[in-house]
């Protein structure tokens, strides 16, 4: 005659294990007859429901349980199967070493496990190694397929990069993400600062895939991927372990494969030759400059960068002792312009990738306004929602003002955004235009707002070379969106 003990019932029930027709009513139903026919009282019943199995020990109900152990309110709990106690083997003999400490018993239905009898912490012990070493099997042989998988193209696991998504088997552009994360690499060539990228991205109202804001880290990760300009990497990092960090593999193991482009690969260079800079260098990027030529002018004798020191007019090398006055080498700089613009440029190219830069341009003004479209769609379902009752009150502002704050921003950038695709469709009408353009900044020069003819200066100068009696200028030409390789030198004897 067994005798008389007081019991809990463990309930853990996958999403699973519930389409199948087992409810925790089922396992509950069951538990509590086996525990009739044994004599015994059930005290409590532990409900875990919908909880992975892979780790419950630092569960809230399995913290209750084992403090009712340890208090002796119960001496044992009954579950339907070892599955549904724990997946983990160290847990499964952690539950075991604990009841036996305090004299409680754990009673499996499926197994007919009792861990009271040394027959039955035997066959606990094996069914449970059994258990995880066939996990470990599967997890060896997922691992071994991954590389496998990666060469021939398929998924290998996990989510497609920001800007791309999985069509089946095929990994394909993302046409709301794209246009986003083409502009991020276009914000960095301009700021050169993830913070402000990310802000920038944040205050126009465009957010991450899981509508989070855009941060630092995200701007320099996604920059870094190179799926970006059609090389998707995959089979490059590994876990560690439960809990722990992902590394990045050996490169001799990565797995490269073609994919869609977003961004050209000498706009990814460049953004990553920044990236690396920055890194090497240890330190933010410095403050923005207050001279038109700084950075570019270096010294004919020592090879250094001239700066210009304290209150003084003027470029100075502090080794050689060379020296010009700025506003000489800006009127020098400036009548460069004249013989160097549009010398030799594929002027049929720059219209095409002009257009092309159009037509991103509108497809983003597209993506914003039907996000726009969206944001308030949503804002009307939650005020219907809360005009009948379904949402209370206090939880209402929680869920609209998020909203309400990214549709502002969009807002807000909707008219810049909107005045840019105005003015490329006018600046590209024809080729007339740009020629005419291009030719005519020589004369319009002196009246460009400095950030406007600083941008320039960074786009089409290399290096500014000055010596006691002669000036080099290494010039390369890059029209606002068309690239070209190259460098055109020009010697200027000063007079």
């Amino acid at each position: 005659m067994e005798s008389k003990k007081i019991v809990g019932i463990w309930i853990r029930v996958s999403t699973e294990d519930q389409v199948k027709g087992e409810s925790p009513e089922h396992h509950e139903k069951r538990a509590r007859l086996y525990a009739e026919a044994k004599g015994w009282t059930v005290q409590t019943v532990y409900h875990l429901e919908a909880v992975s199995g892979k780790s419950v020990m630092h569960h809230d109900e399995t913290k209750r349980m084992l403090k009712e152990i340890k208090d002796g309110h119960i001496t044992g709990i009954i579950f339907s199967k070892l599955a549904r106690l724990a997946r983990n083997t160290r847990e499964l003999l952690d539950f075991a070493d604990i009841f036996r400490s305090y004299n409680a018993d754990l009673i499996s239905l499926q197994e007919a496990i009792d861990t009271s009898t040394p027959a039955g912490r035997l066959f606990y012990t094996m069914i449970a190694a059994m258990a995880q070493w066939e996990r470990e099997e599967i997890s060896e042989r997922v691992a071994a397929s991954v590389p496998i998988r990666a060469k021939l193209g398929k998924p290998t696991g996990g989510q497609a990069a920001f800007g791309y998504k999985w069509d089946g088997k095929q990994f394909i552009v993302d046409e709301k993400e794209a246009p986003v994360r083409k502009l991020m690499y276009e914000l960095f060539l301009k700021y050169k600062r993830k913070k402000t990228t990310a802000d920038e991205l944040n205050r126009m109202g465009y957010r991450t895939r899981n509508n989070s804001m855009f941060s630092d880290t995200t701007i320099s990760r996604l920059l870094r991927d190179p799926s970006a300009k059609g090389e998707r990497r995959a089979n490059y990092t590994k876990s560690l372990g439960e809990g722990k960090k992902w590394v990045v593999k050996p490169e001799e193991e990565w797995v490269i494969s073609p994919c869609p482009a977003i961004v050209t690969e000498d706009i990814w260079n460049e953004c990553n030759r920044v990236l690396d800079e920055q890194e090497n260098k240890r330190k933010r990027p410095g403050p923005r400059t207050i001279h038109l030529l700084a950075g570019f002018i270096h010294c004919s004798n020592c090879g250094k960068k001239m700066y210009v020191f304290h209150e003084n007019p003027i470029y100075a090398c502090k080794t050689c002792k060379v020296r010009i006055a700025i506003s000489d080498i800006d009127e020098i700089y400036h009548n460069q312009l004249k013989t160097f613009l549009l010398t030799d440029t594929d002027v049929t190219e720059y219209l095409k990738q002009s257009d092309n830069r159009l037509q991103e341009k509108e497809k983003l003004l597209e993506l914003i306004t039907q996000e726009s479209v969206t944001l308030r769609k949503k804002m009307d379902e939650l005020v219907s929602m809360r005009l009948s009752r379904e949402i209370p009150s206090e939880s209402f502002p929680q869920h609209y003002r998020p909203l309400q704050e990214q549709l502002t921003q969009i807002e807000n950038q909707l008219p810049e955004l909107q005045a840019e695709v105005d003015f490329l469709k006018i600046q590209y009408l024809s080729s007339d235009t740009v020629l005419k353009e291009a030719k005519d900044l020589y004369d319009r020069w002196l009246t460009l707002p400095f950030e406007e003819k600083r941008t320039i200066v960074e786009v089409i100068t290399d290096k500014i070379t000055v010596g006691k009696e002669d000036i080099s200028f290494s010039l390369a030409y890059l029209p606002n969106s068309f690239q070209k390789t190259g460098n055109s030198p020009r010697n200027f004897r000063d007079s």
